[in-house]
């Protein structure tokens, strides 16, 4: 027990790192994680000279080389990646667009794969960076499809985006459409992420029933017509399902 408090404690520290906060000096993490002293200098060394931190005389810590080395040896293991980039590489081929596969694991979304058929793509999500669970049409098409119990519990705590956006204004109005969303196997959203920019998005469904990622496809409003968002809409549920169906038999 004390080695799984110990490694959670080390785990800790990673965690701390993000997009606002990339670089920590030593006396921010003792104010942050409230360990002792000696503790955070032996955890550093430990992830220092494992590579997943580096540091610089009279400067903090940030993320080092053994995080680009495990992402590298991600892509070349993960099912979804594997199966999915067919998918993606097919729908930029018919669309200029960008695609996008979403990996959802816990309570958080982030882009695992992507590729692009435009020559400034309209996207804010790079590989890599968190999404929002509040905005968008990724994150819809993956709530839609959980439990209500797990569900309403995420509508209470992105409540404030949720509304934003126009999907209801409580909790049980936002639920109605998020079944709405179940119903069409398909999510659209206006311009909610990036300015100008429509996303269309489906679940991956693992086992056929629970999501674990999504399938999304941007394009620039202009490009679309609204008959158009239906038949791409279509396409995207369809390639998910594939993609499920191939990343279920492959994890057998």
């Amino acid at each position: 027990m004390k080695g799984t408090t110990s490694l959670k404690r080390i785990l800790a520290v990673l965690e701390v790192f993000s997009e606002k906060h990339l670089e920590w000096t030593p006396e921010e993490l003792l104010a942050e994680l409230g360990y002792s002293r000696p503790t955070l200098y032996r955890y550093l060394k430990y992830l220092k000279e494992a590579g997943f931190l580096i540091s610089t005389p009279g400067a903090g810590f940030t993320l080092g080389p053994k995080v680009v080395e495990l992402d590298y040896l991600m892509r070349k293991a993960d099912s979804l990646v594997l199966n999915g980039t067919p998918y993606l590489k097919g729908l930029t081929a018919t669309y200029p667009c960008t695609a996008l596969l979403v990996r959802w694991y816990g309570n958080k979304i982030l882009c695992v794969a992507s590729e692009t058929s435009t020559v400034n793509p309209v996207s804010s999500y790079p590989r890599g960076r968190p999404m929002s669970l509040g905005r968008g049409a990724i994150p819809r098409s993956i709530m839609a499809f959980l439990p209500r119990a797990r569900l309403m519990p995420l509508i209470a705590e992105n409540l404030d985006d949720l509304r934003a956006v126009g999907l209801g204004a409580t909790p049980n109005e936002i639920y109605a459409r998020m079944r709405q969303v179940r119903r069409a196997g398909f999510a659209i959203a206006h311009g909610e992420v990036t300015p100008g920019a429509i996303g269309i998005a489906a679940p991956v469904l693992g086992d056929g029933k629970h999501p674990i990622a999504s399938l999304c496809v941007t394009i620039a409003g202009h490009a679309v017509t609204g008959t158009q968002l239906d038949t791409i809409g279509e396409r995207v549920r369809n390639d998910a399902l594939a993609i499920g169906a191939a990343t279920g038999s492959s994890a057998e």
